[in-house]
């Protein structure tokens, strides 16, 4: 025994074979069922079942698409554009002002917190009529009752604007004042 790993090369050269000799045989390509993806045939079933979550959808993706498109300015406002700058308003304020209501009886209806409207009665031998001094003015506070004492009236405190209260003052000294509850 020869222990050589190689054949001992022969003087003679290979000849080759026919094209394709070394292929192997044809034959048929066996029947295959056709393949078919899950779902796919009832996706439109499922979205016509769906119709809100689909609806959904498109309204946000078209909501992305008008953001993603809209102009672009250096203000950064879209929509209408500003005429002029907004007026900032000076906060309103309010003052103590105490008032002497004609009648007595009224004022003890009234609670701390009440909205009140106050009426300047004027004498009608001068031709007035009476006119609303203060509307919705809070009344802040109220005195105590004291009985036997309801013929000059009552003091109430209201809290209202440092105009109407100049307004309150002038009509309490030529008219009578009277409450009514809003």
């Amino acid at each position: 025994m020869s222990l050589t790993p190689f054949p001992a090369p022969s003087s003679a050269p290979p000849v080759p074979g026919p094209p394709g000799g070394d292929a192997p045989p044809t034959c048929e390509v066996p029947h295959f069922a056709p393949v078919r993806v899950r779902g796919g045939r009832y996706q439109l079933q499922r979205l016509v079942r769906h119709r809100r979550r689909a609806v959904a959808v498109g309204l946000a993706v078209t909501a992305a698409a008008l953001v993603a498109a809209g102009p672009r300015g250096d203000d950064g406002a879209r929509g209408h554009p500003v005429a002029e700058p907004v007026r900032k308003h000076r906060a309103v304020e309010t003052v103590s002002a105490p008032v002497r209501i004609a009648d007595g009886e009224t004022v003890r209806l009234l609670r701390p917190g009440d909205r009140v409207d106050v009426i300047a009665a004027e004498d009608s031998a001068l031709g007035r009529d009476a006119e609303v001094v203060a509307r919705g003015a809070r009344v802040t506070r109220v005195p105590e009752a004291v009985d036997g004492v309801s013929g000059s009236g009552a003091l109430v405190v209201l809290s209202v604007p440092r105009s109407t209260a100049a307004r309150l003052a002038g009509a309490s000294t030529t008219a009578r004042l009277a409450v009514t509850l809003c």
